[in-house]
């Protein structure tokens, strides 16, 4: 009877989520969560906040290498802002009874591939949640301007999905931080520009876009992905990941065009998609 009774009262409360999804009402508190909604919802908050953390500590090097002391205190205050993010992200799987502590022990954050050239695709290298983006080594200024002007854009867009996110201490949270990005998107954009515009260096931000835009196509997910479909039918995600990396792509081709930039070709690994789904106009 125990048994039959924990399952009548798991899908009574799945069914409960389900109303209160569709009927746009928001969720505040763990109690209100069915164990799919609050299984999601930590897989998502743990990639974010491993990302962040991850993000933090692959940025602390690039501060020695800006150009002048204004340049020192723009990337400090990234790097600050990346540790703050991660900790208030970090800050809403504690309130929802995660050992965070326990987590990031548990994981070397500072890992990075020795080869910088290496190609991981979409694979991982370890076993954190991290976008695997943050795997990469970061290793000149330029580097550093293309990660802000590809991978924080990217990142952006990705956090844009999920500003109205049914679960909205997350929501709240998430408003903070894409302000936020927008200053180290646009940290990118300027000094892409500059760079890109400057015969001596235009070459080299070229090769870095070619690396950079290449690693960031791979974090948004296979397209009709099942754990996607699941996130958006519970209101913490609005498009497909396709959807969404069509978007980035979109943007920093109308930004390469300004700045002289030739978009690469990205060629997805798998083979579940016509060529002409991921050609960039």
């Amino acid at each position: 009877m125990t048994q039959f009774k924990r399952e009548d009262e798991a899908e009574e409360i799945e069914q409960r989520m389900a109303a209160e999804v569709s009927a746009a009402k928001v969720i505040e508190k763990p109690e209100q969560m069915s164990p799919l909604y609050r299984e999601s919802l930590i897989n998502l908050l743990y990639m974010q906040a491993d990302s962040e953390l991850a993000g933090a500590l692959g940025y602390v090097p690039c501060v020695k290498m800006a150009p002048n002391v204004e340049e020192f205190l723009a990337s400090s205050m990234i790097v600050k802002d990346e540790f703050r993010h991660a900790r208030v992200v970090y800050k809403l799987l504690e309130n929802l009874g995660e050992d965070v502590d326990a987590h990031v022990s548990g994981h070397d954050f500072t890992l990075r591939m020795s080869d910088s050239d290496a190609d991981l695709g979409t694979r991982r290298a370890a076993d954190d949640k991290r976008v695997n983006i943050f795997y990469y080594p970061i290793d000149t200024w330029v580097d550093f301007c293309m990660f802000n002007f590809c991978m924080d854009r990217g990142a952006g867009h990705q956090l844009e999905d999920s500003l109205q996110a049914s679960y909205k201490p997350w929501a709240r949270v998430l408003e903070g931080i894409f302000k936020e990005e927008k200053f180290h998107i646009a940290h990118g954009d300027n000094w892409v520009k500059r760079l890109a515009d400057d015969p001596a260096t235009h070459d080299a931000v070229q090769a870095s876009l070619n690396k950079w835009f290449i690693r960031t196509m791979n974090i948004f997910g296979r397209p009709n992905s099942p754990k996607n479909k699941i996130y958006r039918e519970i209101g913490l995600k609005k498009r497909d990941n396709h959807d969404v990396r069509l978007a980035f792509a979109q943007e920093v081709a109308d930004r390469c065009k300004e700045n002289s930039l030739t978009v690469p070709e990205w060629k997805p690994d798998w083979d579940k998609l016509p060529m002409d789904a991921y050609v960039v106009g």
